[in-house]
């Protein structure tokens, strides 16, 4: 095929961050002009990486990108709208404040003075692209008023509107209903008429299969080849996606679990686009085990661990740590029962940037005894117990007064872990323990995770990197659509085709094998 007839040229693109992660390593990926092209892989698999590349928002360590035959250098997202590129983000840019309108001309609004902007040009505009692409929208109202569906039809308009011929659209079908994402797909197959471009990005299979022409597949950052849709099954999708390198053996005797620390029962909660997030979700995590939950992200992980520490509440259901319930509970008192947390976003919920690494160790234990005499601090005691932490968990800094901020994405994780491990836990909720962060750093807290459950911590790891999930865990849950689609007593017997299989939902244990996750019953 000509070069002309390809929309898109991606050629040995290879993108390593300062921290030496390389996220994509020589990826080839080219979408033929008119075609909807799906972009399949787990998370952390490369493809958003190689995404922000083609909008702009990051550059190419190595590589070439041609649009049309043309060789570009897309230094930002304005030079990639300018050669039509638009992308309609997983998580919707709007302004809620401002009308359907108002967020379609954001910035390139049409102006009746240099004062003021041409609201009715703007309603024109929006009902114009609207009727043109079968997009209906509401101009007026405000975009915090509007349902989910008409949030991604303004997103798709905003990019039209901009001269967008190639839309790349980030996991769009991941809040809508099923009639919504039936609807979002006959205006897909209306573009795709007008010879429009897509790159879709998406986790579900039978989604790929009815909408897209031709797959590419990434895994750890490189192309496991393009396929035609109509000509790979579900299973060899799901095969090429999973398959994992096996890069870390994790050494650990076998676990010996005893009394249920964490009890988990019928966990309920829609969130705020009326998705089932948590759907009647049951299980025990014992003393002296690690139970890991493996899934595509979005099926209800994030919201478990919400719950399970006070980030949110359930709609219904139970949740107890050696017979306490933990749900609704402040965070001191569930800490106070036992329970450390390593949190998914690091810099958000697991430390103060700006405060020191001593600061951040001792802000869970300065009330404890041993540094409270009388009306003063034994601060000798906190810096004797904080620089033995500092080289126990060989954190990288000059001194403990430095600030954590400061510090490598490991160190910073070090630090956390420093904290949460040092704090005699009786449950530790790992959620995504290593991720970002260099090979030394995820080896270390491995071993440590390894170490606290064998000397009779409960475990509960939540994980989107396989090799992490299957080569950690005693035993293994399953998630999808809010559930347990498989629980695994023993994790040795267990094949990468096996595991995405559950995890993209094309088998589903029966109620009785999941059941005998909770085993008190």
């Amino acid at each position: 095929m000509a070069e002309q007839a390809y929309a898109v040229q991606m050629k040995g693109i290879t993108k390593v961050y300062p921290n030496g992660i390389a996220a994509n390593q020589g990826v080839d990926f080219d979408v033929k002009k008119g075609e909807i092209h799906a972009l399949m892989g787990e998370n952390g698999a490369g493809k958003s990486t190689l995404m922000k590349m083609l909008f702009g928002l990051e550059q190419p360590t190595e590589g070439e990108i041609y649009i049309n035959g043309e060789k570009v250098s897309l230094s930002s997202p304005t030079v990639a709208i300018s050669k039509g590129i638009g992308m309609v983000h997983q998580h919707f840019m709007l302004v809620p404040n401002l009308t359907v309108a108002e967020n379609i001309v954001l910035g390139m609004e049409p102006k009746r003075s240099k004062m003021f902007i041409d609201y009715k040009k703007a309603v024109e505009i929006t009902k114009e692209y609207a009727t043109k692409y079968n997009l209906h929208v509401d101009p007026d109202a405000k975009v915090r008023d509007i349902p989910v569906g008409m949030k991604q039809k303004v997103e798709i308009l905003k990019a039209l509107v901009r001269g967008a011929k190639i839309l790349i659209l980030d996991e769009p079908t991941a809040v809508l209903t099923t009639q919504e994402t039936e609807e979002l797909f006959k205006e897909l197959v209306h573009l795709k008429e007008q010879g429009y471009t897509m790159i879709f990005i998406s986790h579900k299979l039978h989604e790929i299969k009815q909408i897209t022409d031709r797959i590419t597949i990434v895994r750890a950052g490189k192309s496991m080849g393009v396929y035609d849709t109509a000509d790979i099954t579900k299973e060899d999708i799901s095969r090429l996606m999973v398959g994992r390198d096996v890069i870390l053996r994790v050494e650990k005797e076998k676990a010996q679990p005893t009394d249920v620390v964490l009890s988990v029962r019928d966990l309920e909660y829609t969130n705020e686009w009326d998705k089932k997030m948590l759907n009647k979700l049951s299980f025990d995590v014992r003393k002296g085990e690690i139970l890991g939950i493996a899934g595509v992200e979005g099926n209800g992980q994030r919201e478990l661990v919400d719950m399970l520490f006070n980030l949110n509440k359930p709609d219904s259901g139970t949740a107890t740590v050696n017979g306490e319930s933990v749900i609704g509970k402040p965070q001191r008192k569930i800490r106070d029962i036992g329970v450390s947390l390593i949190p998914e976003d690091r810099m958000t919920f697991g430390m103060a940037g700006t405060a020191s690494i001593e600061e951040n160790i001792i802000s869970d234990r300065f009330t404890h005894k041993q540094y409270n005499k009388g009306p003063l601090f034994d601060v000798k005691k906190m810096h004797e117990d904080v620089d033995q932490l500092i080289q126990d968990y060989k954190i990288k800094c000059k001194t403990r007064k430095q600030q954590v901020g400061m510090l490598s994405g490991g160190n910073i994780q070090k630090v956390v872990v420093a904290r949460e491990f040092s704090a005699d836990p009786v449950l530790i909720i790992a959620d995504q323990p290593t991720r970002g962060i260099d090979v030394g750093a995820t080896e270390f807290i491995r071993k440590k995770l390894v170490e606290l459950s064998r000397a009779g911590a409960a475990v509960l790891l939540i994980s989107a990197d396989l090799n992490e999930v299957m080569e950690l865990s005693d035993s293994l849950i399953i998630m999808y659509n809010g559930g347990i689609s498989a629980y695994f007593e023993d994790t040795s017997s267990l094949t990468d085709e096996m595991m995405g299989e559950y995890m993209l939902g094309l088998k589903q244990q029966s109620d009785e094998e999941v059941r005998r996750v909770q085993h008190g019953k």
